[in-house]
C-alpha cells in the first residue's frame, strides 16, 4: 500500500487518482459522489440509521449514478 494522502489537495487530484482505479470503496463522503460523477465503479457504505436522504431507502443502487454505484447498508446500528 502507498499512502498518497499528503499529495491530495483538491478534487482534481482525487479525480486523477480515481481514474486509475477499477473500484472505489467509500463511506458516504464527497469522494463517493465524485466517483459517481466520473462514472467510476463505487461501493458506498451507509449507516443503518440517519443515512443521507440522497441515498433514498430500500435500494442497493443510486438513480443519481446509474450503473456505477452500489450501496451497502448496515443491517443494524453498531
Amino acid at each position: 500500500m502507498i499512502d498518497i494522502a499528503t499529495e491530495v489537495s483538491d478534487f482534481a487530484d482525487s479525480a486523477a487518482i480515481m481514474d486509475g482505479l477499477d473500484l472505489m470503496i467509500s463511506s458516504d463522503t464527497s469522494t463517493a459522489h465524485l466517483a459517481g460523477a466520473l462514472g467510476k465503479q463505487c461501493w458506498v457504505l451507509l449507516p443503518a440509521i440517519n443515512a443521507d436522504w440522497r441515498w433514498l431507502t430500500g435500494r442497493s443502487d443510486s438513480p443519481w449514478y446509474p450503473g456505477g454505484m452500489r450501496l451497502f447498508r448496515q443491517s443494524a446500528p453498531g
